[in-house]
């Protein structure tokens, strides 16, 4: 932004800061890293404090309180306040517990055969068209096939799922319009009517699944003698549904995005296949799908620099600023599919480090790796077009020359 950096508002943003954040992000890293908005609330953009925040047992995802003011009383409310991200435990404990065995290292290795056939059967189709927007006929794709394929979601609604997914996960944005809003809380409506319907009938045919592992674990486990209510159990799928898609989406799509503008980058992966590993981790740091995170404050958090954020402080943690420092990342703005280390926290960390980070690795591995070297003459075909969020950040549209 032009003039002075403490007059910048995250309440306040512009779509000149969503197509590109990042010269505001190091101002104020430089010159207003702990920076106060109109509304009291702080905006942290230093790889150490986030990481402070992150990993700090005192600090609270629960939202209640703050949502009831963005949403009032709706869909969203409902949904925001009882999906696993935005509560603490003890009810984030039970619900994390019940859906982390369908998560471990053994049971996504599982998966793998499943994502490459799936990969393989998409490169097969859109090999032929030429010229394709590579989110709508590629990187959306992926991502719903194995999330609904855990959760057990019928073919006829998966083409709805991005929809569903931008238009909840928008409303959390700063700035919201009143269409946005409506458009939220129409999404949570229909998916909610949808899932209540699945889950009703899982619930009554448990036997002879060969998909819906994690919906299983969901409906009939516990922890603790505690089982979730069909409220909880609808507002969770939700989330996951919504985390599972946009996040492996949008790491996709912004890989292949980075590569196009890095023709230098692109070649080094083309003769060099087995750099796929750090360049997913690179594409996570410099175009982090998830940009803007946030946490109340239970109790008072001195910062690195000895900084004291009292108790209720609201905070937002730039995860975007945070994987551009400059005190943890050499040339920082400098796109190397070769750095090691890389200790971005694209996935977050502490107890709400993201559940599904693992299978968006393979995912990405899998996906970018093979669209890479099976069409190396990868060229742009037309203007790409970001999502217009803040705090996500993906194309909307991507437009590709295969051959």
């Amino acid at each position: 932004m032009d003039g002075n950096i403490h007059d910048f508002d995250l309440m306040s943003i512009g779509r000149d800061f969503i197509e590109n954040p990042y010269p505001t992000l190091h101002r104020l890293r430089a010159e207003s890293p702990v920076h106060r908005n109109a509304d009291g609330s702080v905006f942290l953009t230093r790889h150490a404090d986030c990481l402070k925040v992150y990993q700090s047992r005192d600090m609270l995802s629960d939202k209640t309180q703050e949502f009831g003011k963005k949403f009032g009383q709706c869909p969203l409310l409902t949904h925001h306040t009882t999906s696993l991200i935005f509560n603490d435990p003890p009810y984030h404990t039970v619900v994390r517990k019940l859906i982390s065995g369908a998560f471990t290292p053994r049971k996504l290795a599982e998966f793998e055969p499943l994502i490459d056939k799936i990969v393989d059967k998409l490169l097969d189709r859109v090999e032929d068209m030429g010229e394709l927007d590579l989110i709508e006929h590629f990187a959306k794709v992926l991502p719903t096939e194995i999330i609904s394929f855990m959760l057990g979601i019928p073919e006829s609604y998966r083409s709805k799922l991005r929809d569903f997914s931008l238009a909840i996960l928008g409303a959390l944005d700063p700035v919201v319009p009143e269409d946005r809003l409506a458009a939220g809380n129409a999404a949570v409506e229909e998916f909610s009517a949808i899932l209540d319907d699945l889950i009703n009938h899982r619930r009554a045919n448990p036997e002879g699944a060969h998909q819906g592992e994690v919906l299983e674990a969901l409906i009939f486990g516990e922890h603790d003698g505690r089982r979730l209510t069909q409220e909880e159990l609808i507002q969770n799928c939700i989330f996951l549904l919504n985390a599972g898609h946009e996040t492996t989406t949008s790491l996709v799509g912004n890989s292949i995005g980075t590569l196009l503008d890095e023709p230098g980058q692109h070649r080094l992966l083309l003769d060099d296949p087995s750099l796929i590993d750090t360049a997913v981790e690179e594409f996570l740091r410099v175009q982090s799908p998830l940009q803007i995170g946030n946490r109340l404050a239970g109790a008072e958090l001195e910062l690195e620099d000895g900084t004291i954020l009292p108790e209720g402080t609201y905070i937002h943690t730039s995860i975007a600023g945070a994987n551009r420092d400059p005190a943890v990342f050499g040339d920082p703005d400098r796109i190397d599919i070769t750095r090691k280390p890389n200790k971005h926290i694209a996935f977050i960390t502490g107890i709400h480090v993201c559940l599904g980070a693992t299978l968006a690795r393979i995912e990405g591995r899998i996906a970018i790796g093979k669209f890479v070297r099976r069409f190396p003459g990868l060229q742009a075909a037309g203007e790409k077009r970001l999502v217009p969020l803040a705090r996500f950040r993906g194309y909307a549209t991507l437009p590709v020359r295969l051959h």
